[in-house]
């Protein structure tokens, strides 16, 4: 079973611990959400999560996986990953797929229809609103062919048309997957049934 566990995981910024002695395991098939206040260090977790981002104190163990390559195992969107903005969404979604497989049973056209850009599917990713960008970082992490999805703040810059849009791919093409979310708003993820506090895991002294 794929498992990700973190033991006595903490991380800091100089001397200010971030969050600290946090044990817990991540498993195949369950969804996560990653909530507290603002600097609790959710985007953090999943960057450590991810591979992006190194702990200061503590293991972090992909179970069955290479943690060489465990960017090869998933997928994250979130507000701070940029798109290449003189590429247009066809090139962008090739360009992506030379990383990370797209799924095999949808044509990248069907996924680009599918979050409403198919009249802007050769249209350079600079002139897109930020809604526009976001159902693309959206679709490029829910429809990769990869068994763990983070999502950091999912929704941030989607109208309610957009919110309907997310759920709907979440429902269809990702619940098999491990989902983790970090997020104050329960709207991106009211679908997990396993809560994380990170101020449950918060150090106000500045200690070694």
């Amino acid at each position: 079973m794929i498992t990700i566990r973190l033991q006595k995981a903490g991380k800091r910024f100089n001397k200010d611990w971030i969050f600290k002695d946090l044990d817990y395991t991540f498993t195949m098939g369950e969804h996560y959400a990653l909530i507290g206040n603002n600097g609790s260090g959710k985007s953090t977790l999943l960057q450590i999560i991810s591979g992006y981002a190194t702990l200061s104190k503590g293991t972090i163990d992909w179970g069955v996986y290479d943690s060489n390559n465990i960017f090869q195992q998933i997928s994250l969107a979130a507000p701070y990953l940029e798109l290449v903005e003189e590429f247009t969404t066809i090139e962008q979604c090739a360009f992506h797929e030379k990383f990370k497989p797209l799924r095999k049973d949808l044509s990248v056209e069907q996924m680009i229809e599918m979050i409403g850009l198919k009249s802007a599917s050769n249209k350079q990713i600079r002139y897109f609103s930020s809604g526009m960008k976001q159902r693309l970082k959206l679709a490029l992490a829910i429809f990769s062919d990869s068994p763990i999805l983070l999502l950091d703040e999912p929704c941030s810059n989607l109208d309610k048309e957009g919110y309907a849009l997310y759920h709907e791919l979440i429902q269809k093409y990702a619940m098999h997957k491990l989902i983790i979310v970090g997020s104050n708003d329960t709207q991106e993820y009211d679908f997990c049934s396993k809560h994380i506090n990170l101020m449950d895991y918060k150090v106000v002294e500045n200690n070694n």
